[in-house]
């Protein structure tokens, strides 16, 4: 008998364990609820890593210009992830800059924090300029949104905002290349976004017809943000402030617009403190009107200490829908799951999983 009670407790256990590992998350997030619950950690849920300021436009508020040419590699940037990953990130964008100016390691990385690390949701900011079918065939599957910004569908005033290549300042074709990147979307099953920032030149716009027809299932309209150091006067690379909209005509602009299916409105004032950015060395920013610092490297002070010496303001970043449905479309499997990550945390709630 007491073989056979030994025997069922191994069993048990071992089922057990492989419950948990198959899950991919359950104990992780387990032990993440403890930190931040009893440790009083700061769960960094949702990172935005600007990996590279390098970018072949020059928009004219860009608050992440381009200062130097600098990117870790592929190891290092993986280790980064992996710590961020371990405090609770379940959501990664990659941003820049231009992304895709690095389009191999940009993959490369999409893999890892998909295949690697399990995130809920790996999704990419680009001026889709450089996004190409071949790349989306490649790595699509380890992508659950790709967002593209654009700012009008006039060439002329995205030629006075910048959203022209800088070396040979041809203005982009933005609307067929919208068009393009929807397609393979769709067929690929990744969800496609829409960036707008609204500035001086283009709150007057009507930009309802196309992007009803191009139907992202989130269309973000941002407010021009003038940030400390960066975009803040003519001493800088960029001098946003000439692209400075009133909070009126930032009003007029989203009461045109809030019939749009996924219309997502930012104001300024939302925006800042409530973003977690993660820069090219691997730091946190901390940007608002009034200051620009960074934390110390993830590597060097670890994450916590790092997200010490930033503010982050959680409770706007929820406020502002900073979570939610941010997985690919189910019906095309992907990795790691269905939109709720894996079916390991049924009857578990999931709200309180997802801090």
């Amino acid at each position: 008998m007491g073989a056979i009670l030994a025997t069922t407790a191994a069993i048990t256990i071992a089922s057990t364990a492989l419950y948990i590992h198959k899950s991919r998350t359950l104990g992780r997030r387990l032990r993440i609820l403890f930190k931040k619950h009893y440790l009083k950690h700061t769960i960094p849920i949702s990172v935005n890593y600007h990996f590279t300021r390098k970018c072949n436009a020059e928009c004219g508020f860009c608050f992440h210009t381009e200062l130097d040419s600098h990117y870790e590699p592929l190891e290092t940037a993986q280790r980064g992830l992996h710590l961020l990953h371990e405090e609770g990130m379940e959501k990664l964008n990659f941003a820049g800059g231009e992304p895709f100016l690095y389009h191999d390691l940009l993959g490369s990385m999409c893999r890892f924090a998909k295949e690697d690390l399990r995130l809920q949701s790996v999704s990419i900011v680009s001026n889709g300029t450089k996004v190409t079918e071949k790349w989306l065939r490649k790595y699509g599957k380890y992508i659950d949104i790709l967002a593209i910004s654009c700012d009008s569908f006039n060439a002329d005033t995205n030629a006075a905002i910048g959203r022209k290549d800088r070396h040979s300042q041809k203005v982009f074709d933005n609307v067929a290349q919208l068009f393009k990147i929807r397609d393979w979307c769709r067929e690929l099953g990744i969800k496609f976004k829409l960036n707008t920032v609204v500035c001086s030149l283009n709150w007057g716009e009507d930009m309802v017809d196309t992007v009803t027809r191009l139907a992202p299932f989130r269309w973000k309209v941002f407010q021009v943000l003038i940030v400390n150091g960066e975009n803040d006067n003519d001493k800088r690379i960029r001098d946003a402030r000439k692209f400075v909209v009133t909070d009126e005509q930032f009003n007029m602009f989203c009461e045109k617009h809030k019939g749009v299916k996924g219309f997502t409105p930012e104001t300024s004032s939302m925006m800042q403190k409530s973003y977690l950015i993660l820069d090219e060395h691997l730091k946190f920013l901390d940007k608002d009107k009034y200051h620009n610092k960074n934390s110390g490297s993830i590597l060097e002070v670890g994450v916590q200490k790092a997200l010490s010496q930033v503010d982050w303001d959680e409770k706007n970043f929820r406020a502002r829908g900073g979570i939610y449905d941010w997985t690919r479309r189910e019906e095309t499997g992907g990795c790691g799951g269905g939109s709720n990550g894996g079916g390991a945390l049924d009857g578990i709630d999931r709200r309180e999983l997802q801090f």
